[in-house]
């Protein structure tokens, strides 16, 4: 057995009787995990794996810092089944959050944090975001070229080897979109990330499952910021249960910037140390926002249609028809001046940011997956960022020992 203080080979004898068998108490924790890696060893590997660039990387740094040898194809054997087996724990509802819905508070406005006396109490608020992002899969012809090679080095080296496994079916396509679903609160003292290579009806399922875990249904305020894809609209409708439902600014604020390119061109350089005033398309640019924010949708509305009036060539007025179906598509989703008043947030930056953090051992150059093992990976991210680590991995937490 590999332990975190090294290897240790453990010998027993075993006595049966054939008529009344026999009775090993032992047999059962010398056995526990097939006798092969500790949970140290298993915790030590897939925590050095996250944040590493490589398996290879992963298994040097841990010769070097945790003073013994792994082969990186047998840390990310460790690592992929450990993922596999927290999603699976997922899927089952057997890994749960530390946290509910109640225990998501947030102070009212213009109150101090529930302890003045006479103040409004405090308000259990969550937050929903979805977003789907894109990981380099491998394709069957890399698999294939893969293999080829495998099979030519093991001809150079000159002596048996045992046969390949079977081999599994690649991608056809290059890229695959996985999604990924986040609770959280005001603070981001609590969050609750899960992540499925399924498509949207998984999506739905994922995010009705995740919300009966904390116990959405108690909180008095349920906000979902969204990029405004309609299938991330559309599921939360069906299977959430959200107060409301709103556009991400920023998002807003990006399809507008493309807007002002293709009709203004790209602003002019600034001269080191000159004071210009702003260009017109930043101008415009800045107005339309700040009246979406502040004034409304109906308010911004008011502007571009004159505004699109004033365009001659055809490729501006279709950029400009462009924003206007952008922005009508999404009109249920824009009420930035009604959120602002209750203390929401209008950003759906802490979902994008989990985006990253969930897929950041994914990508890279270089990096390829097959699709159930990019899961397992993003897996054991989702379980770190839900603060879960200690819940699942309890044998190094020193609160339990």
């Amino acid at each position: 057995m590999l332990t975190i203080n090294g290897r240790i080979r453990l010998l027993r004898t075993r006595w049966h009787d054939p008529a009344g068998g026999s009775c090993t108490p032992a047999d059962a924790w010398l056995d526990e995990a097939e006798a092969t890696f500790s949970e140290g060893v298993r915790e030590m590997c897939c925590r050095i794996s996250q944040g590493s660039t490589s398996f290879s990387k992963a298994a040097a740094n841990l010769t070097r810092t945790a003073h013994f040898e792994i082969s990186k194809e047998t840390l990310r054997e460790i690592v992929e089944a450990e993922g596999k087996t927290v999603q699976r724990l997922f899927q089952q509802a057997q890994l749960l959050p530390d946290f509910t819905a109640a225990d998501c508070t947030t102070p009212s406005e213009g109150a101090a944090p529930g302890k003045l006396e006479g103040a409004a109490p405090d308000v259990t608020r969550v937050y929903e975001g979805c977003d789907g992002v894109k990981v380099r899969i491998v394709t069957n012809d890399e698999k294939q070229k893969r293999r080829a090679t495998i099979r030519k080095k093991r001809q150079q080296r000159g002596r048996k080897a045992e046969p390949l496994p079977r081999p599994k079916t690649g991608s056809d396509n290059a890229y695959k979109e996985f999604r990924i679903v986040h609770f959280y609160d005001e603070g981001l003292r609590h969050r609750f990330v899960q992540a499925t290579s399924g498509n949207h009806e998984d999506v739905g399922r994922l995010m009705r499952r995740m919300a009966v875990q904390i116990d959405l249904a108690a909180a008095a305020e349920k906000i979902a910021l969204i990029d405004g894809a309609p299938w991330i609209r559309n599921q939360i409708e069906l299977h959430g249960e959200v107060t409301d439902i709103g556009l991400d600014f920023y998002h807003l604020r990006d399809y507008a910037q493309k807007t002002r390119r293709a009709v203004f061109g790209a602003p002019p350089p600034v001269q080191e140390g000159a004071d210009e005033p702003p260009s017109e398309g930043k101008q415009w640019l800045d107005e339309l926002m700040h009246a979406f924010r502040h004034e409304g949708y109906n308010a911004a509305w008011d502007r571009l249609i004159p505004w699109r009036a004033t365009l001659h060539k055809p490729a501006h007025r279709a950029a400009a028809n462009s924003l206007l179906n952008y922005v009508a598509e999404r009109q249920p989703l824009i009420h930035y001046p009604e959120f602002r008043a209750k203390g929401w947030q209008i950003g759906s930056g802490p979902t994008e940011a989990e985006c990253k953090t969930t897929t950041h051992r994914l990508k890279g150059r270089g990096r390829r997956w097959d699709s159930d093992n990019a899961t397992a990976l993003m897996a054991l991210a989702c379980l770190e960022d839900s603060q879960l680590w200690p819940s699942y991995w309890p044998t190094l937490d020193p609160e339990r020992n």
